[in-house]
Order: structure tokens, then sequence, then C-alpha cells
């Protein structure tokens, strides 16, 4: 069980009208774990770039690197709760959210932590930021927060779905989308001043979104769920990748992000990580330095991205070969 409350759901079955994405033959990538000086399982992920990133998880962990990960370092948070996400929006000023209704923010990029208040305890998953003041959080029970003052003040925002929600994405301060479970997708047009309910036809569970523009973006959950729009959400078209010959059980994609129009990945369950170079149509397989779920995914350069998970584990991912 990968996040508390996610029911276990059955394989999905795509529309056989639709054209599910591929695999590619195995890709050769260099996947190297790092030292992170901790067993406990990592949530979250964040990279401004090559060398600075921050890492989340349980018991309040917080880790930074400054060196591309050479070296994680722990910070001390302040709270002993999971910590689920972190988000900065520059080098200083940063959030970590996570159970309990916990958001925490630093303005020294991570070496002291402040909790911010709001009115919820549900847990919290979700966060993505835009600029220094403007941010959204998403969590249990279909919840939407909202802030305009860097989160020194948060609101309220309908989502629309009872459902709880995994991961929010903004291309912009307009447009954004948030995915959950039981197939929940749902969008904003005007800064989440109104949320609608977009249509998947699904039952999965969605564990992320990531868009490459307003129009396009893809969605990731259980059971090798993955899940296309090129309409900004009107349409989403069931990719979702088959099982292969020595599949037992579709795995569960847990990240996706989108470094260029064409290239993407995923990272999800037993250590997967997927590539693709050609918008989405085939997936390569790359082999990983760990076996153990990867939970949090961060990309700051198109070749160069990070990966955390169970037991500690950090990946480093050079996707140049």
């Amino acid at each position: 069980m990968l996040f508390a409350g996610v029911l276990s759901i059955s394989c999905i079955l795509g529309d056989p009208f639709t054209q599910p994405a591929s695999y590619a033959a195995a890709a050769t990538a260099i996947a190297t774990s790092q030292k992170s000086g901790t067993e406990v399982t990592l949530m979250g992920v964040f990279f401004r770039d090559a060398q600075m990133g921050w890492a989340v998880g349980a018991g309040g962990t917080i880790l930074k690197t400054v060196d591309g990960g050479k070296k994680w370092r722990r910070l001390a948070s302040g709270t002993s709760t999971l910590l689920t996400n972190v988000s900065f929006a520059d080098s200083q000023r940063g959030w970590v959210v996570g159970a309990g209704g916990t958001i925490r923010h630093t303005k020294d990029g991570g070496e002291s932590w402040a909790a911010q208040s709001t009115d919820t305890q549900v847990p919290l998953y979700g966060v993505a930021f835009v600029s220094a003041s403007t941010g959204w959080v998403v969590g249990g029970g279909g919840t939407v927060l909202y802030t305009e003052d860097g989160g020194a003040n948060w609101t309220d925002q309908t989502s629309g779905t009872n459902a709880a929600l995994y991961a929010v994405h903004f291309v912009n301060e307009r447009r954004g989308t948030a995915v959950g479970a039981l197939g929940a997708i749902v969008a904003t047009e005007d800064g989440g001043k109104t949320w609608t309910i977009q249509d998947t036809q699904s039952s999965a569970t969605f564990f992320d979104v990531s868009f490459t523009d307003p129009s396009t973006g893809w969605a990731v959950g259980n059971a090798g769920a993955l899940f296309q729009t090129t309409d900004g959400g009107q349409h989403w078209v069931d990719r979702t990748l088959p099982c292969t010959k020595t599949c037992k059980k579709l795995t569960d994609l847990i990240r996706i992000r989108f470094t260029a129009p064409q290239t993407g990945w995923i990272v999800g369950e037993r250590g997967v990580i997927f590539r693709t170079t050609d918008a989405g149509f085939n997936w390569g397989e790359y082999d990983s330095a760990a076996k153990v779920s990867l939970l949090g995914l961060s990309f700051p350069e198109r070749a160069h991205g990070w990966a955390v998970g169970e037991k500690g584990t950090i990946v480093h991912i050079n996707g140049s070969p």
C-alpha cells in the first residue's frame, strides 16, 4: 500500500478501441544509487538544478544535497510527522506537506522550518508553487488549499470531489490539474476559483500528473494506469502499459515527469523506470539500481533526474546515453 487509505484496485481493462502505449526495446541508462544516510521511506524529492535538491519522508525526515547527491545531509524539520512531498520556488523558499494537515515552510534553503496554519487535519500529498507567493496543496477528502502570500494564509477551494487527491500540477497561475483515487481528475482554468471534474471512465487510482503544455498531459496510477490528454483534459485516452510475457502483476506507476514534449520518465513499484522519447507512443524500461518502490521523482534537467523511495533509497538517473 503506497499511500494511506488507498484501496487495492483490480487490473484495469482498457477500451478495445483505444491504442495503448507499448514497450520499446529495453533501454540502457545509468541509474546509480546514492547514500542517503537513512533507512526510512522517502516520499518526495525536488531539485532546483543539477546540484541542489531536497528529499522528504517518514519521521519528519528532510534531506538536502548541494553537490548533485554525492552527499546528503539531514535537516532539522521540527516535526516527526510523515512528510509526503516538497516544492521550492527558488533556492531559498520551499514547502513540505504531510500527515495531519502539515505544511512547513523555509526561507533559508531548508536550514530552518516553520509551521504554516491550516484548518484541516487531513493528510496532504501534493504541493505545487508557480511563484514564491502562489501555490496549491491537495490531500484527503478532495482537499485543495490555495495561497497567494507564500503560505501565510491558506484558503479552501472546492474541488468537486471527495476522493483523496495525490498530486497537483500547474502549467501557469491559471491552469492546473489534480488527480487522485477512484479515477478522480479535476482541473481549473482560473487559478482554482472553480474546479471541474474530468471523466476518464476509469476507476484507477491516479498518483501523479504532468503536463508539457496547457493541452498535453499524462496521468499515472495503480495497475499500470497511464492516461493521456491532448485537449487539456476534455478527453483522456487510456494508454495503460500491458503486461509483458514475464509480467505476473501490472506494476503501479507512481510518478511521471516530462522534460521535453517528446521526452518523459515514469518510476514506480519494484523500482521500475520507464522513458519515452517519442511523446509516449513507446516506453523503454531502464535497468534500475533499486528493487524497492520509487515514490518521488524530479528532473531539473532534460537528462538528469533523481528518484526516491523505500528504505531510504535515492537513485540518480542519467538519461544522456
